[in-house]
């Protein structure tokens, strides 16, 4: 079955990454401490610091996941190395002042997710001008090309979603067509995502009713458009294409709101809340792309770049070196295999009140 196929592909790049700490690449980061002494360039690195700037927190993957785990593979990188992390919560602006500080403060690196893709260009072209390397996380900069690119491939998992959604629909003989619910118009992975979900929509058979770019990803404005299409197209909308799981979550409230019958939607990031909706039956699908993978490497290929050596990338994109890792469909049929059995989620997290139930019911221990 093809969604257990990307499982493994994601294991297996999680594998390699484990294995990558003494190995060559954007793994080559050896682990031993930066004030040590140890010989090339790492005697002067003694309490480097390296930036980790985050575009929200809409999102509660930043908080919760992306930073402690970035944090923690550097500190067994550079056990002396300072991180100094910042969230811009969803303003372009205020991501540029923080870029401007941490180059202040003397950075020799900067792993960033960009606010607004095209405007951190800018931020691209300050830190090299300082000869300090940029590593775009998880969202390409494709105005200027930074040093290097790390995320899951964004494309893919537009069409993963959007396919598994079609597919979901032909199985059951919907009829109706699709609402597509895209992500922020001033992100560039956003872009992405909506480019692989058209590819599955547009030649599925089912017409592309609306589609909608949210700002910012704010779940709320995802609702809103949403309740408006509900108004318009009633019962016609057979499934949606979210393109997160915060929009996801818009989208089913306001369905839910509405007091009409919640459709399937689809989502991305393997939330603990769209997880808690798979269970429930109220969100069809998700993908999981364990953020351990992106950031220990980020951490792995800034390590490289602070001890002056450059990393090859896997691939090229936006003239960018890049490595990306192959994302994994999660539905109410294999979550127990994908994000528990896998370790990735504990059951006593997300089995919690109304959602235990569910949980017997899929073996969730």
């Amino acid at each position: 079955m093809r969604t257990f196929a990307f499982a493994a592909a994601a294991v297996l790049a999680g594998s390699m990454l484990a294995a990558c700490g003494s190995g060559s690449g954007s793994g080559s980061g050896t682990g031993t401490d930066a004030g040590s002494g140890g010989g090339g360039a790492t005697g002067d690195l003694q309490g480097a610091k390296v930036a980790f700037l985050m575009p929200d927190l809409a999102s509660t993957r930043y908080e919760l996941q992306d930073k402690p785990l970035f944090e923690a593979r550097m500190k067994q990188l550079c056990p002396s190395c300072e991180v100094i992390y910042q969230n811009a919560d969803s303003d372009a602006a205020k991501q540029q002042q923080q870029a401007n500080s941490a180059l202040a403060q003397g950075v020799k690196a900067i792993v960033i997710d960009p606010v607004d893709s095209a405007a951190a260009a800018t931020i691209v072209q300050t830190a090299q001008s300082q000869q300090v390397p940029v590593i775009a996380y998880d969202r390409p900069i494709p105005a200027k090309p930074a040093d290097y690119y790390i995320s899951f491939d964004n494309e893919k998992i537009g069409q993963l979603i959007a396919q598994s959604l079609v597919d979901h629909l032909k199985k059951d003989s919907a009829k109706g067509g699709i609402l597509q619910v895209n992500g922020s118009p001033t992100d560039a992975a956003a872009g992405l995502i909506k480019k692989g979900i058209h590819s599955a929509v547009d030649s599925s058979g089912f017409k592309l009713l609306a589609e909608y770019d949210t700002p910012d990803w704010q779940p709320e404005k995802a609702q809103t458009w949403v309740s408006g299409q509900i108004t318009q197209f009633k019962d016609q909308i057979a499934g949606v294409v979210a393109a997160n799981d915060g929009t996801g979550g818009g989208s089913i409230a306001a369905f839910k709101a509405a007091g009409v019958k919640v459709p399937p939607v689809t989502g991305n990031d393997a939330e603990n809340a769209a997880a808690q909706r798979i269970i429930a039956g109220d969100q069809y699908n998700t993908i999981s792309k364990p953020i351990k993978i992106v950031a220990e490497a980020s951490a792995n290929v800034a390590w490289d770049f602070m001890q002056g050596k450059k990393p090859a990338g896997k691939t090229t994109l936006y003239d960018t070196p890049s490595e990306l890792f192959v994302p994994t469909v999660v539905t109410r049929e294999n979550i127990k295999e994908v994000l528990f059995d896998s370790g990735i989620m504990k059951a006593a997290d997300i089995c919690t009140g109304e959602y235990a139930k569910g949980c017997e019911e899929l073996g969730i221990k």
